[in-house]
């Protein structure tokens, strides 16, 4: 009823059965952001207010994505949407929030209003820390801060622990796919479990319980599945969000692909465990061969490099045109290493029928200033 009463996108239309609702993407949200909202506010309007750095327009807060996959994000709240969403996720990061005091590092790529809303609180101190600045900028800083918590991409996280400046009890792993290459260097430098928090410009979808296990957030969000391939076990999750009632997110299609768990987390939640969230649907290799086109999925790409050889601790891998990839390694590995990766990808590849053109490269640039993003397709076709 609300749908139909009060967001004009769906107004005059079925909203029942949920089914009937359309299926919409990112390019329908912007194409249709006055109509998908109550307060009619024009996408325009919002990108104004945030380049003059205003975060709310009228009753409203906005804001952006980081733009990873070449064209922004914008959302809109309304404030006590605002605080259903600190609740929330307080609840499920430091459920003992009420009666015990905590110091919050967060370094986060676009810190607004929502995450400075916990603030209010005088039982959370939260600190800020500018990823646009640098991490050695405000090292430093957050090593005097002494938090008990801390939020942070998993490539700050790791730079953190290699240099020993990683002493918080939680770690939350935020903002970025979360790599098994990454957990392991940090959990070994600090003997702690990372967790994870999966969150988007769309909302807030699921955190990882004190076992590690990422649960999705059903508590709040209805999911839908669509499946990449029939031989995948990745999955594209299709997003409602309950909570929402300033700016409508009905059957919103993410470009997230997640493999579900299908035994149930140790920790007795009743909430859908994530085995992995593998990485986005826009970096799914599309690789010509005789027969058309070869659908790619960036975890066939990850594993066959990373289980060519235990050395191996970072890398890159591109697709660079329709038939050719390139993968980068660190400097120091051993030479040999590069036919043991090229002969692991040649292999996994020619199991799908795919016999790319592949470049070994050495040198990978630390990036802080964007998202991690491992496997990615940059060829975008002609």
């Amino acid at each position: 009823m609300h749908l139909s009463a009060n967001v004009p996108f769906y107004q005059g239309g079925r909203v029942y059965p949920f089914t009937d609702l359309p299926v919409i993407e990112k390019a329908d949200l912007l194409e249709n952001f006055a109509e998908m909202n109550i307060a009619g506010i024009t996408l325009g309007q919002v990108r104004s207010a945030i380049a003059e750095g205003e975060e709310r327009i009228g009753g409203h807060i906005v804001g952006q994505s980081t733009g990873t996959s070449g064209n922004r994000g914008y959302y809109l709240i309304s404030e006590d949407e605002r605080f259903v969403w600190l609740g929330t996720i307080l609840a499920k990061t430091l459920p003992d929030a009420l009666w015990r005091r905590h110091r919050v590092a967060l370094a986060l790529p676009g810190l607004s209003s929502l995450y400075r809303s916990a603030t209010t609180g005088s039982r959370i101190a939260l600190g800020f820390f500018d990823l646009a600045e640098g991490v050695e900028s405000w090292v430093e800083r957050l090593v005097e801060f002494q938090p008990d918590t801390i939020v942070a991409p998993p490539k700050v996280l790791r730079w953190l622990a290699e240099k020993g400046k990683l002493s918080a009890a939680n770690i939350f792993s935020g903002a970025e796919v979360l790599d098994p290459l990454d957990r392991k260097v940090i959990q070994d430098a600090t003997g702690r479990t990372v967790r994870q928090i999966y969150m988007a410009t769309e909302g807030l979808f699921g955190v990882s319980c004190p076992h590690g296990t990422l649960h999705l957030a059903e508590d709040a969000v209805h999911f839908e599945w669509e499946k990449v391939s029939p031989e995948s076990p990745l999955r594209i999750p299709i997003v409602t969000d309950f909570t929402r009632r300033a700016q409508a997110l009905v059957r919103y299609r993410m470009n997230d692909l997640l493999e579900l768990d299908e035994e149930p987390c140790t920790c007795g939640s009743p909430h859908q465990a994530v085995k992995r969230i593998e990485g986005r649907s826009d970096d799914i290799f599309e690789l010509r061969t005789g027969r058309g086109t070869r659908l790619v999925t960036p975890d066939v790409v990850r594993n066959a490099i990373v289980d060519s050889d235990s050395a191996i601790s970072d890398f890159r891998a591109y697709q660079t045109g329709p038939n050719a990839i390139e993968v980068r390694l660190e400097g120091q590995l051993p030479e040999a290493l590069d036919k043991a990766v090229l002969g692991s990808l040649v292999n996994a590849l020619q199991r799908l029928g795919a016999a790319p053109d592949i470049a070994i490269e050495r040198g990978i640039e630390p990036v802080f200033d964007r998202k991690l993003r491992r496997v990615e397709r940059r060829w975008k076709g002609d």
